[in-house]
């Protein structure tokens, strides 16, 4: 009979902290060195739209109800962003913050975990040293997924990463595929290296500056991170950007969750077709309604963390990976003490 997992409370601090990305304007470099941006502002647009909405039966089967309801204005007011009538380059600036510590979880009490795990967790950090999660993680940000809508119909991206050495690191982000992690590159070595140094605890910390450059076309929009608003009032904008003392910025857990965008491992990922998803306790994916790792098939997080923390071998290393992934990602990871 297994041994079961008896923290109660339990929770992770997460290994990859993110800053908001910040927007800014400029014009594709003509050298090796890129111009001056500026940060780029919301426009507030009210614009006057149709009634484009799927109808009631029975006022799409009434031509003159129909003629009604599609002559009604549908009035908005909308948050936009676009480059300046001379700029045709996007820039996204962030920082990320690598820690290490992954053995030690923020809080637990279950003297079984805690005589346990921290054991477990540091002959995975020995026996793998973080290269294949850091690998991933690096191709992640040398291939601009943090740009999200703003990356479909660029021109080109250039990405530079300082890692505090004092020589930036260049990647063409269009060498790099949204799709696989087979990816091989001398720059990106030598992230990924850094990257697993940091995690593994062999540094205190790692601080990388991150500057992603899409050429997308003169006074193009570009698509800053968009508000959720709980309680829109009568009248009030349809679409809410985010914004840092005026500067357009996308979310730190927008940039966050494309850094974590590295689980293949899912049951059913050739079928899927949809490539890498982030990594999630459940395999969720909120746009498709879909959660792809289920406790009915055993490949959900708790499944196998409750295995793999009390020293059970897992079926294979990319299990192992996968739950130190969701560690790194962080959370609270408690359970009822009740049955």
């Amino acid at each position: 009979m297994a041994v079961k997992n008896d923290a109660t409370v339990l929770a992770f601090e997460k290994k990859l902290v993110s800053s908001d990305g910040y927007l800014y304007g400029t014009t594709w470099k003509t050298g090796n060195e890129w111009p001056k941006s500026s940060p780029l502002k919301l426009i507030e647009k009210s614009v006057r739209g149709t009634i484009s909405n799927r109808l009631k039966p029975a006022i799409q089967n009434d031509p003159l109800k129909l003629n009604a309801e599609v002559e009604k204005p549908n009035l908005q007011k909308v948050d936009a962003c676009a480059l300046g009538e001379n700029q045709d380059t996007l820039h996204l600036s962030f920082t990320l913050k690598v820690l290490g510590g992954v053995e030690k979880p923020s809080a637990s009490n279950g003297p079984l975990f805690n005589a346990s795990y921290p054991q477990v967790a540091q002959a995975y950090i020995e026996q793998t040293g973080f290269a294949e999660l850091a690998k991933r993680y690096a191709i992640n940000i040398a291939n601009g997924r943090y740009l999200w809508r703003n990356r479909v119909g660029a021109e080109k991206i250039e990405v530079v990463v300082n890692t505090g050495d004092g020589q930036p690191l260049i990647f063409d982000a269009k060498q790099f595929s949204l799709r696989d992690f087979d990816a091989t590159h001398p720059n990106l070595s030598i992230l990924a290296n850094k990257i697993a140094d940091a995690l593994s605890g062999k540094l205190p910390y790692l601080l990388i500056s991150v500057d992603a450059y899409a050429l997308v076309g003169k006074a193009q929009e570009v698509y800053p991170s968009e508000e959720l608003v709980l309680d829109k009032g009568k009248g009030d904008k349809s679409k809410i950007l985010y914004h840092v003392n005026d500067v357009a910025a996308m979310h730190s857990q927008k940039i966050g969750n494309a850094l974590r965008t590295i689980d293949t491992w899912y049951p059913g990922f050739e079928e899927a077709q949809i490539g890498p998803i982030a990594i999630e306790p459940y395999g969720s994916v909120t746009n498709l309604g879909k959660a792809y790792r289920t406790p009915k098939d055993k490949v959900d997080f708790y499944t196998l963390f409750d295995r793999f923390a009390l020293g059970e071998s897992l079926a294979d290393r990319s299990q192992e990976d996968y739950v130190m992934a969701v560690l790194v990602r962080g959370g609270v990871f408690g359970q009822s003490g009740k049955e």
